[in-house]
């Protein structure tokens, strides 16, 4: 159980040109109720058996929905975008000056003077990898149900179904007919055989009956 007594959790930073890094040094955080306004940053939790918190006003504005954090073992990181990218580096961190002697602290393993920033280099933002989002994040996944809408548009696969089209080349059965029809054209020599087409569909038992009744005599005369 926390104690009742409420006590500042200790913060240090660090800046460069288009953003700020916060660090609450207080590890293994329990309950911890973390608000992040464009002007303010307002922070609760456990560790080690001990009631925290923190508030804070920000000495310029920031990019909230821009910003995040991440619980870790040893601490509390944020990296907190400011609101204005190309400013020169701020002065202080807090708009009360007074008060940030007492609350806040310079991050040194993060620090570079200003004119040293494009060698330094930005921060090095791994440690928040798989954290939250402080104010946009609601709003920036609400679009992942959207787009994966999308899908059902595969439902257009169905149209494959055009392949049966390719049933055109049935029509050669009525090719092979007519290369039949050609051929007994061809052996009844003349143009009356063609009154018997009408009747072709059926026509080959009756032809197979007279060649059966025909032909037989033949053989045996022979």
């Amino acid at each position: 159980m926390a104690s009742s007594t409420i006590n500042t959790a200790p913060m240090k930073w660090a800046q460069r040109s288009d953003s700020l890094y916060l660090t609450i040094a207080l590890p293994d955080v329990k309950e911890e109720t973390i608000n992040l306004s464009d002007d303010e940053l307002h922070f609760k939790g456990i560790s080690g058996g001990k009631s925290y918190e923190l508030n804070i006003t920000f000495f310029k504005k920031t990019k909230s929905e821009d910003s995040s954090y991440k619980v870790l073992p040893r601490s509390i990181q944020m990296n907190v975008m400011k609101d204005n990218a190309d400013e020169e580096f701020w002065t202080r961190l807090l708009k009360d000056k007074a008060l940030e002697k007492n609350r806040v602290k310079i991050d040194w393993d993060r620090y570079v003077d200003e004119d040293e920033e494009d060698e330094a280099g930005g921060f090095d933002t791994s440690n928040l990898d798989g954290g939250q989002g402080m104010g946009g994040m609601p709003g920036g996944m609400g679009g992942m149900p959207g787009g994966m809408g999308g899908m059902p548009g595969m439902g257009g696969m169905p149209g494959m179904g055009g392949m049966p089209g390719m049933g055109g080349p049935g029509g050669m059965p009525g090719g092979m007919d007519m290369e039949a029809l050609m051929a007994q054209m061809g052996n009844m020599g003349g143009a009356g055989g063609m009154g018997g087409m009408g009747d072709m569909g059926g026509g080959g038992e009756d032809d197979d009956d007279s060649d059966d009744d025909g032909d037989l005599p033949d053989l045996e005369g022979a």
